[in-house]
């Protein structure tokens, strides 16, 4: 095998150059959503009855694995109170009242209830935010119920926990957890625009790659992280039961009777990719199987040329050297 025409080298220049957000960008966008939470916090102040109680930044901006197509960001709002509806359209509805009034400054067309979220609009950068609700009883360490951006069904859930729960691995493989997790949400970013059809939520690529890292893989290699990650969605045929123990015991998960099962980290009773058929897992180790092929053939290519040719299989043609 070898690694003349594509390193590890390459792969880190291809990230900084076309997959990563850039750290402004990220800070600019961290600030708007931190100035929006701070104004809803000054409103609660003045209005401690007030039914909002929490906006926490989620999603691939607070976890760092944000790609630079990033053009919305998740917010999670957390909703006390007995008047709180509890059928999803009406409290999207009861939402963006409630955002309406905590900022009077902006317009109508900027607070707009979507089917499972409210988008809050910033016309300065264009910037969008989903605001996702989720419904608190008063829980120390923060459990709600979040209404799932994939079916609208009621999930429980703990934001601060997620979040945690990413930057426990990120620590234990500092900027190369993060990274891999970018370049294969690239990846699969490429297999979406490419396939019609095809699923693979960025959750669950990051529980696969944080399954593979506490199981001992080092990911401070990209071409090898990338190849473990493909290796064992084809070896697994993306079947094998994936769970965590940080905030409850493995043991307590149940029998999952869905073909694939990765289990939330955060609550043993959701199965994160209970919707996924048969065929679409298929088609997910299919991809990976074509990946990890490409892959080697990249290695073992005798040409720059032939050697880019197989990596731009993998990230499109995007990818050179």
């Amino acid at each position: 095998m070898s690694r003349t025409h594509v390193d590890h080298a390459d792969i880190v220049r291809f990230a900084a150059e076309r997959v990563n957000l850039p750290k402004e960008q990220a800070d600019e966008y961290r600030a708007q959503v931190r100035r929006l939470r701070e104004r809803l916090e000054t409103y609660l102040g003045e209005h401690p009855d007030f039914s909002l109680r929490k906006m926490l930044l989620s999603g691939s901006l607070a976890k760092g694995t944000a790609l630079r197509t990033l053009n919305d960001i998740d917010v999670a709002c957390y909703i006390s109170g007995a008047n709180a509806p509890k059928e999803v359209a009406a409290l999207i509805e009861y939402l963006a009242e409630r955002l309406r009034k905590a900022f009077p400054n902006f317009s109508p067309d900027q607070v707009k209830p979507q089917t499972y979220s409210v988008t809050v609009s910033f016309k300065g950068t264009g910037l969008d935010v989903d605001v996702v609700p989720i419904l608190y009883d008063g829980d120390k360490e923060w459990y709600g119920n979040l209404v799932s951006q994939e079916d609208g069904s009621f999930l429980k859930t703990n934001i601060p926990y997620h979040l945690e729960f990413i930057r426990k691995r990120k620590a234990a493989q500092a900027t190369h957890f993060a990274q891999v997790a970018r370049l294969l949400k690239f990846w699969t970013r490429k297999l979406k625009n490419e396939q019609e059809g095809f699923r693979f939520k960025s959750f669950m690529v990051e529980l696969v790659l944080a399954h593979l890292a506490d199981s001992g893989v080092s990911l401070a290699d990209y071409l090898e992280a990338l190849q473990h990650f493909f290796t064992y969605i084809a070896k697994s045929n993306f079947r094998r039961l994936i769970v965590f123990g940080d905030y409850y015991s493995a043991s307590s998960v149940g029998t999952i009777t869905e073909p694939v099962k990765i289990i939330d980290p955060v609550n043993a009773a959701n199965n994160v990719s209970r919707l996924y058929t048969s065929q679409q897992a298929d088609a997910i180790v299919d991809a990976a199987l074509d990946a990890g092929d490409a892959i080697d053939a990249a290695l073992a290519a005798p040409t720059k040329g032939e050697t880019v040719r197989y990596w731009q299989r993998v990230f499109g043609p995007s990818f050179q050297v």
